[in-house]
């Protein structure tokens, strides 16, 4: 999964609800574009270039996992919603005017982006708000900091305007441990994984892919479920007993792509009535030493959509399992789930979502998950 490169976009305005406009805008950037990390303050100027109103300028600072391309797309629509109307060539009065000033330590040439910003290290109007927010930040090409180019300007009467940005953060302060769970596909590794890069979460991932047992599970069930799912067990017994044990549940933020009682619902499915019985009971015995999440999130797909991302993702013993037994794995999910009473459980249909792709199902699922 693509990281996060930390990327500073300029705002500017001097037409119409200039406040307004530069708002809509962060407000847009972190629906599509990224978590919006810091906000400078709106920076009041003359125009530039061209005889026409003052401006409000701004600052924010992103992390994104779209390319700077991709950003530059994002941030053109977001102009347009909001009446930018682009002229061939000069400067010009705009509604809104959002620039990439820097992408990570990126140095972009192309015909429609340059990054760094061709025009950062002359304007007092993107230089003051951003060495605001990203003072000791160099910029790659002339291996300068921020504040460095900011004090070689000449004298500007630049000034700080009475009005602010806000910022609707997203965050999961109440939360110490969280657990996602779902069915084979659901995409749980992925959103665990981009929740604890986004808040810098412990991230505890289920070691499936050092179970010898997998592959040959998938093309003989019946001899080989019981040791599969022993195997299972132990492993997931062990990880999160080390791996919670060394972090304080007080202090610190983790978050599972899966919680242990998996193991009993997969269990349940595969293996013959004797063995089960054996296999819960060794269970309840593992199961009281383990912490358990303040929240269980189940991701919930359909079952169409599953085997769709599963021959996505290409792994070659998971190409063969049928839809039933998917169908019978979310029926013991659902049947678990509904006798939970010890748990704060929250289920998110994500049938229709994309989040891995997609910031507005990403940040619609983080809501879901902050309110529960």
């Amino acid at each position: 999964m693509k990281k996060s490169a930390l990327t500073y976009i300029g705002l500017g305005s001097n037409q119409g609800d200039k406040l307004r406009h530069l708002q809509t805008a962060v407000d847009s950037i972190q629906q599509k574009i990224g978590e919006v990390v810091e906000i400078s303050s709106i920076y009041e100027t003359p125009a530039f270039g061209f005889n026409g109103q003052d401006f409000f300028n701004a600052c924010v600072a992103v992390n994104t996992r779209f390319s700077a391309q991709k950003v530059l797309v994002f941030l053109q629509e977001i102009e347009k919603v909001n009446g930018r109307q682009r002229a061939t060539n000069g400067y010009e009065d705009r509604s809104l005017d959002l620039d990439i000033l820097l992408y990570g330590i990126e140095i972009i040439e192309l015909k429609d982006l340059q990054v760094p910003h061709p025009h950062l290290h002359k304007r007092d109007f993107v230089l003051f708000p951003l060495a605001e927010i990203a003072p000791e930040s160099i910029h790659p090409q002339f291996h300068k900091s921020i504040t460095q180019l900011k004090t070689e300007l000449a004298s500007s009467g630049i000034k700080i305007a009475s009005a602010e940005l806000k910022l609707e953060t997203l965050n999961f302060q109440q939360f110490r441990y969280i657990a996602i769970e779902g069915n084979i596909g659901a995409g749980k590794t992925s959103l665990a994984t981009m929740i604890a890069q986004d808040y810098k979460a412990k991230l505890i991932c289920e070691r499936f892919k050092d179970n010898p047992f997998l592959p040959k599970f998938y093309k003989d069930q019946q001899r080989y479920a019981f040791s599969l799912e022993m195997s299972f067990l132990a492993d997931r017994y062990q990880q999160l007993l080390d791996d919670i044990s060394q972090y304080d549940l007080f202090a610190d933020f983790m978050v599972a792509d899966y919680d242990v009682y998996k193991s009993l619902i997969f269990a349940e499915v595969t293996l013959q009535e004797e063995e089960f019985n054996l296999y819960k009971k060794l269970f309840q015995i593992m199961y009281k030493d383990l912490a358990k999440p303040d929240l269980y999130v189940y991701l919930y797909q359909s079952t169409e959509r599953l085997l769709e991302n599963i021959k996505k993702r290409g792994r070659s013993y998971e190409q063969e399992i049928p839809a039933d037994y998917l169908e019978n794995i979310n029926k013991g999910y659902l049947n678990f789930i509904k006798n939970q009473h010890h748990l704060h459980v929250k289920i998110i249909d994500i049938t229709h979502l994309d989040f891995v792709n997609s910031r507005e199902d990403y940040v619609q699922v983080l809501r879901s998950i902050q309110e529960s």
